[in-house]
């Protein structure tokens, strides 16, 4: 494109600024109704803000490439566009639609300024396209960055919650797990064990095992690792729930829990924390 075809787009979005404002409002407005999720003030405000930055950047020439420098302002407005709204629950096709709508109003403007230059006319709608389809993809790709971003923080705070630490007595410690357990919850794991036993002081860590539904030779591996971590911080473990088939399973792979001490159920480990701690269970007896 040369100098003159440049000048073109930015000086449409200048001089119908109002009239592309409100057309293309009407077009985002019939594309999908915001309802709750954005008002029509918010909308307005957005758009009109686009609007002038959009037409800042095309005026400093190269019109579709919307990496240049220029157009800095215009990607930043548009990420938070974006993720904003990922986290308001916009659809992604809704999401580009911010972008995409604006090309019926500026066409319709492209085509009354150059309708009797036919090679001027292709040229300009051919940038002003390569532009918006790029400007649609932008918002589409930090979209669905910003909802993975949010997915993998569900997902740790899920972990982080299914890995509690609980204070069963003074000295000692139970970490019930369930589910499988694999490199990245073991890490979650021994962070939130370790960091307990500095807080309490802890002697015994038990670490329940009835609701791990398999245990394969890396399993044992990350409890393992777990044990060590927490004898280094000055805790000795027990393993609690081991069922025969665990037992038998754990038999097959030749792995070593000799060094650790395990039990059945929570109650026998309880009960040999207690043993081990220097405390006494004494039984209620009953009301008359």
């Amino acid at each position: 494109m040369s100098a003159a075809t440049d000048a073109v787009i930015p000086r449409i979005l200048k001089t119908n600024e109002a009239e592309l404002l409100d057309e293309w409002l009407k077009e985002q407005l019939t594309a999908f109704r915001p309802g709750s999720k954005i008002s029509e003030t918010e909308l307005r405000g957005q758009s009109k803000e686009f609007l002038n930055l959009l037409q800042q950047a095309t005026q400093a020439g190269h019109v579709t490439d919307i990496q240049a420098p220029s157009f800095g302002r215009v990607r930043d407005m548009l990420g938070d566009v974006s993720r904003s709204r990922g986290l308001q629950g916009f659809s992604p096709s809704e999401t580009a639609t911010f972008v995409l709508s604006l090309k019926r109003p500026l066409f319709a403007r492209i085509r009354t300024e150059l309708g009797g230059d036919a090679d001027t006319l292709a040229t300009v709608t051919w940038s002003a396209t390569e532009l918006f389809d790029k400007l649609g993809l932008y918002t589409t790709e930090v979209y669905q960055k910003s909802r993975e971003e949010v997915i993998k923080r569900q997902q740790q705070e899920l972990l982080e919650l299914s890995t509690p630490v609980v204070k069963l007595w003074d000295g000692i410690l139970a970490l019930p797990m369930i589910g499988t357990l694999d490199s990245a919850r073991t890490q979650i794991v021994m962070e939130s064990l370790l960091q307990r036993i500095v807080e309490t002081g802890a002697d015994i860590a038990i670490i329940d095992i009835t609701g791990v539904p398999t245990v394969d030779t890396l399993t044992a591996q990350h409890l393992l690792k777990t044990v060590t971590a927490a004898r280094l911080m000055g805790a000795d473990c027990i393993i609690s729930g081991i069922r025969p088939q665990i037992a038998q399973t754990i038999v097959h792979l030749g792995v070593d829990l000799g060094a650790v001490i395990t039990k059945a159920t929570l109650a026998d480990a309880f009960r040999r924390a207690l043993e081990m701690t220097g405390q006494r269970q004494r039984a209620l007896k009953p009301r008359a």
